[in-house]
């Protein structure tokens, strides 16, 4: 990894996660967006070094050394510590160190504030997934600064989206992204957390008429007989389910509708050619997609998905330019001018990580 400007910062980035596609076997959306944010950090003239495990070369077989650095077991020298936060779940990373089906990434995180954060290193922590309690003290600590996913997040928080490439939207095309064949008028792709009202209520009804595919890890999915689950998918075959449907439903769970927090699947879709419904009810819903593309219940779902499967490609194309106008608000470039705008103002000359 290139050495940072002597006005950029040393990062030190705590994720639990991939960089690469990782396995399938796991719940980490953040690889659509992780590795804009951080080669973005890095174009920017700050050094980034990773301080939990390395899962890309230890259960991927990725080997991305040349490329990043890793500190996983070690407390190098930084000057911010910046977390996405994690959260305890019970029978995987609150048990014992070493018990089966253990993960440390917690006990890494505790480590890591004790280390750096209750010490006075500027702290960032974003908290992706909306899960820092409202009374956390980590929220009134003077060097932590909380962000969100979110257009609306909460008292005190700072919004940091998730970024989507500049490259990527300066190349999208609305035009080709229209065409090909589309095999599957309704697709859904995510996990169950939390969504069981969401699909209840906008997807279920319009999959009793449409053709359709919901991947994604869902555990409880007795009350949908008539719905196609096929289980998690590898993470490049995101892209080539989307491509090959029409369109698709944004589904949140409530924490994130009051909130405005959109998830990857939005620009997943988008930049695929498929077009994204939103549920009216998501805050500033209208930040996202365009009011055509709003549905109110599972028979406005099913009839816009009838409309849209019989539309010419033109007409795809004019909505999926118009989807892509509203991509500018997870540009990469207006992203990181948010997280510098956070960062200290104290710039330490470059030079290599500590051990």
């Amino acid at each position: 990894m290139s050495a940072a400007t002597s006005t950029g910062l040393r990062i030190g980035y705590s994720f639990w996660g991939f960089l690469g596609a990782g396995i399938t076997d796991t719940p980490d959306g953040g690889r659509s967006h992780r590795r804009t944010l951080v080669d973005a950090l890095i174009a920017a003239g700050h050094q980034v070094v990773f301080l939990q495990s390395n899962r890309d070369l230890a259960e991927a077989g990725t080997d991305l050394r040349d490329t990043y650095q890793w500190a996983e077991h070690t407390l190098p020298e930084i000057d911010v510590l910046f977390l996405e936060w994690r959260w305890p779940i019970p029978g995987r990373n609150t048990t014992p160190c070493g018990q089966p089906g253990h993960t440390c990434d917690l006990h890494r995180q505790q480590q890591l504030l004790d280390h750096y954060t209750h010490e006075g290193l500027p702290t960032i922590v974003w908290d992706k997934d909306l899960q820092l309690p409202a009374d956390d003290p980590l929220r009134h600590h003077p060097a932590v600064t909380v962000t969100e996913a979110a257009l609306h997040p909460h008292l005190g928080a700072h919004s940091l989206l998730f970024p989507v490439a500049d490259e990527a939207l300066d190349a999208f095309g609305p035009a080709i992204a229209a065409g090909g064949e589309r095999r599957w008028p309704l697709v859904y792709v995510g996990n169950q957390y939390g969504r069981d009202t969401a699909f209840d209520t906008y997807f279920a009804p319009a999959a009793a008429c449409h053709r359709h595919r919901v991947a994604g890890k869902w555990t409880s999915t007795h009350r949908w007989p008539h719905v196609h689950f096929q289980g998690r998918v590898p993470f490049p075959a995101v892209d080539a389910l989307y491509r090959a449907a029409t369109c698709t439903v944004l589904l949140l769970p409530e924490r994130y509708v009051c909130r405005g927090q959109m998830t990857q699947r939005l620009f997943e879709a988008v930049l695929a050619g498929c077009l994204p419904l939103a549920p009216a009810n998501i805050r500033s819903a209208a930040r996202f997609v365009p009011t055509t593309l709003h549905v109110t219940s599972g028979f406005h779902t099913t009839e816009r998905v009838a409309q849209l499967r019989d539309r010419r490609n033109g007409e795809r194309a004019d909505l999926l330019a118009a989807c892509a106008a509203r991509l500018e608000l997870f540009r990469a470039s207006r992203q990181i001018r948010h997280l510098d705008a956070l960062m200290p103002a104290t710039r330490r000359p470059a030079g290599q990580l500590a051990p």
